[in-house]
């Protein structure tokens, strides 16, 4: 007999092929229930899916549950958190998930009682191999999941210990046969000897055979279904039919059991599709949203939040409510439904919507913060203050945006200017202005929008300003001269008969980047080939230019590709339709630079394919080196049976999942793809297949070449319609920006890597008081010059606050949430190497966990690691 810890849950798409405002519908009744439920009845208890945005949403409809919440999670009778949403796994960075445990656990305490610490992700799309040791930063240990597991090819047992990239661990527990192994409905109570003779049972019999347990978890519930009435007497019942002891438990209670017990190990990510459905290369799909994730978290990462430092360092009142609110609304974009892109596209325009507040969100924070600034250094319209937001030293170009009534400007000598991008805009008669007579009308003269590339070297986590005068020369532009090949002192690039060729000092990769399309028979779930169908290579068949300027080069190429226009023309051999699909490629190296920079447009017209770049590197490998979140790690292809579905429910194919980088290296000469926001990666001999797009106008296909059998999205189950995902089809403009680097063996060490990786992603922050436009950055129309107070901190034209050695990467310096006038500096060791940080122990930082609880640990950052500190500003 085998005793079974019955564990009664909802799980909670916040959307999928319903919205978040459907969900909010059915909460409405549904968690008022489970509150009525667990009052009548002390004994029962309920988990509400571990995510603290579906409570905050309920008792934004229900403020006078608040306090009954609270009650009931103080007794252990209601468990909620510890993330914000249940996120995906795989895409996220690292701090975009280390930040959702944050705030889900800080928002749950502050408003609800103590949160379940349990990493609990019932349904996410496999797990990075890093998760247990973001886990293990907010203090969880345990872990709790569904998907991904092989019990031959990883361990042998349902219950197992999950070692991350460096070591740190979690307790994990599958549920192999998904949270609803145990899920008792009404149609269940109405034949409970069926349900426990042809269900339970069985599940409690797999669960005990996977590893020879004597106890084991059952989960009961399934998406938004309520909670079992009168529980206890239900219980009894069963007890009375099964083989097995079911008792009523926690999944606290259950783990808790699990930390006493001998459990094999296991360490790397949790990715088979084996008892279910991974959806291997959902990484693609809706890559438009997947880019958008990728810029937010950046933005707030690299931008935004080491502004608000500097705000504060600057006596600028700043708070962080309205970040937190930005951050909530990236949360509600990484769900694995929603970050996936498996939504329909009523939920994909909700999406786009959140992109906009939060980019608004973002955008003006950042203005005001700028703005004020530039007002407490009484700046002129002929000074750009220029910004570090990092708090190393930066060495480099940063680009400025200046507004001017001429284009001929010039900066100092030193800062070697080029216009990298002009607009101009015409005059306008008659246009109001107050003036202390009142309204005249003037006319407005016309101005010059220019972007403009700055050499500039600043110390860390602050500002200088550079000053700029009308010229009579005009200022360094590109300009086009023949040739086809650009370069520095480092690496050259060539395009000959239709190819590019890259070349350093030691080596030379041939055809180095080239466009693959193929038909994607898949949908919004997963790419599959169409029968009849195969890759094929698409010329770079366009014309070239060179461009040239002061420290500057760049290749420019433009062309049309003609595809074929949707699945059926794939495969008809007489008179297929086509589309047109134009691009642009840009090719750009600084002489200062390390990394070949490009940026490719596509103006896509064409339905069902997918477009991936070829990394060719003549690098002879078994593995790829891929930098995810918290590390790198090194993936080798595994042999596909031709029987594969014999063992697994979807192809198993050799398509991994990187953060930011990955590429090839032979411990001599490596190549290395910089990616922002592309996620999927192949490697196929000597090169890598990047992902740029897998396009779809379908929510769930049955019967796919690599997916047989049902559709995913419940799309052809009983009462059920097909979906069609038009906006998943991605049609127009699509932006790709990527980077490549060639580093030799001197420049392979994964701290030397991380460095290039950190400074490429480095942004531009710039600010310049200016009077001809108000709208460049939107609030400054409306942030009037104020009187600062004389008993303000006094700041100089050119400040620095923080200045770190770059032996690390900075993973979060943002305003501490818990503890006032106080910055948290987190950094992130991505090698295999111990890094010794003890120096800021003198600078006045003290180690804390991520939730600024100070901790008994040392200053050195084990491999594949975090360290959290916190200092007074």
């Amino acid at each position: 007999m085998v005793k079974a810890y019955f564990v009664n849950h909802t799980h909670w798409d916040r959307e999928w092929y319903f919205t978040t405002q459907d969900a909010q519908v059915l909460s409405d009744q549904l968690f008022t229930q489970v509150l009525d439920e667990l009052e009548d009845h002390p004994e029962a208890n309920f988990t509400l899916d571990g995510q603290m945005s579906i409570v905050d949403e309920y008792v934004e409809i229900h403020p006078e549950a608040k306090e009954r919440i609270h009650r009931l999670v103080n007794r252990k009778q209601l468990f909620i958190g510890p993330w914000y949403t249940q996120t995906d796994a795989m895409i996220p960075s690292a701090e975009s998930l280390l930040r959702n445990l944050i705030i889900g656990i800080i928002d749950a305490r502050e408003n609800y009682g103590e949160p379940m610490m349990l990493g609990y992700l019932p349904d996410t799309f496999g797990f990075n191999a890093n998760l247990p040791m973001i886990l293990n930063q907010v203090g969880i240990h345990d872990f709790l999941s569904w998907r991904g597991t092989n019990f031959k090819r990883q361990t042998n047992s349902v219950y197992f210990k999950w070692k991350a990239m460096g070591g740190k661990a979690v307790f994990a527990a599958n549920f192999p046969l998904g949270y609803y192994t145990g899920q008792i409905d009404l149609e269940s109570k109405r034949n409970l000897q069926d349900f426990v003779k042809n269900r339970l049972d069985k599940g409690i019999e797999f669960e005990a055979l996977n590893g020879n347990n004597d106890e084991v978890l059952v989960p009961s519930g399934i998406d938004q279904m309520n909670i079992i009435h009168d529980v206890s007497k239900t219980i009894e019942k069963v007890n009375e039919l099964s083989q097995n002891d079911v008792e009523i438990s926690t999944y606290p209670q259950f783990m808790n059991k699990l930390r006493s017990k001998k459990l094999s190990e296991y360490q790397g990510e949790l990715r088979y599709p084996t008892y279910s459905r991974v959806h291997r290369t959902i990484t693609s799909v809706r890559s438009r949203n997947k880019r958008s994730n990728f810029e937010l978290e950046q933005a707030i990462t690299r931008r935004l939040e080491p502004l608000m430092v500097i705000a504060k360092y600057a006596d600028i009142p700043i708070s962080n409510g309205i970040v937190v609110k930005l951050w909530k609304l990236l949360f509600e974009l990484q769900p694995h439904d929603t970050l996936g892109g498996s939504v329909t596209d009523n939920v994909a325009v909700d999406m786009e919507h959140r992109i906009k507040q939060a980019n608004e969100i973002t955008d003006g924070v950042e203005n005001y913060i700028k703005k004020r600034v530039a007002q407490r250094l009484n700046l002129s319209d002929h000074d750009v203050i220029v910004f570090n937001t990092d708090p190393y030293e930066f060495n480099g170009r940063k680009t400025v945006e200046v507004v001017s009534q001429s284009s001929q400007v010039k900066f100092p000598a030193e800062n070697k200017a080029v216009i990298v991008g002009k607009e101009e805009v015409k005059s306008r008669p008659h246009i109001m202005q107050l003036t202390p007579n009142g309204y005249e009308f003037k006319d407005e003269p016309g101005y010059f929008k220019l972007k403009v590339s700055l050499e500039v070297k600043m110390a860390g986590l602050g500002y200088q300003v550079l000053h700029f005068e009308d010229s009579d020369q005009a200022v360094d532009e590109f300009q086009s001269i023949s040739g086809k090949s650009i370069g520095n002192h480092r690496v050259q690039l060539a395009f000959e008969d239709g190819a590019f060729y890259l070349s350093t000092k030691y080596k030379t990769f041939n055809d180095v980047i080239s466009i693959y399309d193929q038909a994607n028979d898949g949908d919004t779930y997963d790419f599959s080939p169409l029968r009849g169908d195969e890759e094929k290579r698409l010329d770079w068949n366009g014309t070239i230019k060179k461009e040239v300027a002061d420290g500057i080069e760049r290749l420019i190429l433009t062309g049309t590709w003609q595809l074929p226009f949707d699945l059926e023309d794939r495969v008809d051999g007489e008179a297929p339709k086509t589309a047109d699909v134009s691009y642009q490629l840009i090719l750009t190296i600084a002489a200062i630079s390390d990394v070949i920079s490009a940026k490719l447009t596509i103006d896509n017209q064409a339905l069902s394919h997918r477009l991936r770049l070829r990394l060719k590197t003549g690098i002879t490998t078994k593995t790829a080196h891929a930098q995810i979140q918290g590390g790198f790690s090194q993936t080798e292809n595994e042999a596909i049976d031709d029987n594969w579905n014999d063992e697994f429910v979807e192809k198993p194919v050799n398509i991994y999942i990187f953060d930011r980088a990955v590429g090839l290296h032979d411990k001599q000469d490596g190549l290395y793809f910089f990616g922002t926001g592309q996620k999927e990666y192949e490697k196929v001999d000597d090169s890598l297949y990047i992902t740029l797009m897998a396009t779809t106008g379908q929510l769930g296909k049955s019967d796919l070449l690599w997916r047989p059998g049902r559709a995913s999205g419940d799309t052809t189950s009983v009462g059920h319609i097909m979906m069609p995902t038009p906006l998943a089809q991605e049609t127009g403009i699509n932006e790709f920006s990527f980077g490549l680097y060639a580093p030799s063996n001197a420049e392979l060490a994964e701290n030397k890597l991380t460095k290039v990786i950190s400074d490429w992603y480095a942004p531009s922050v710039s600010y310049q008081m200016q009077k001809y436009n108000l709208f460049v950055n939107r609030l400054d129309n409306k942030l009037w010059d104020i009187e600062f107070s004389p008993k303000l901190t006094k700041i100089e034209q050119t400040e620095s606050w923080l200045n770190i050695k770059q032996n690390v990467e900075v993973s979060a310096l943002y305003p501490a949430y818990t503890i006032k006038n106080n910055l948290v500096l987190r950094l992130s060791n991505l090698t295999a190497e111990v890094v010794d940080v003890s120096y800021l122990k003198d600078a006045g930082f003290t180690v804390v966990n991520g939730l600024e609880e100070i901790i008994d640990q040392d200053y050195q950052i084990a491999p594949y690691d975090m360290l959290t500190l916190i200092k007074k500003i």
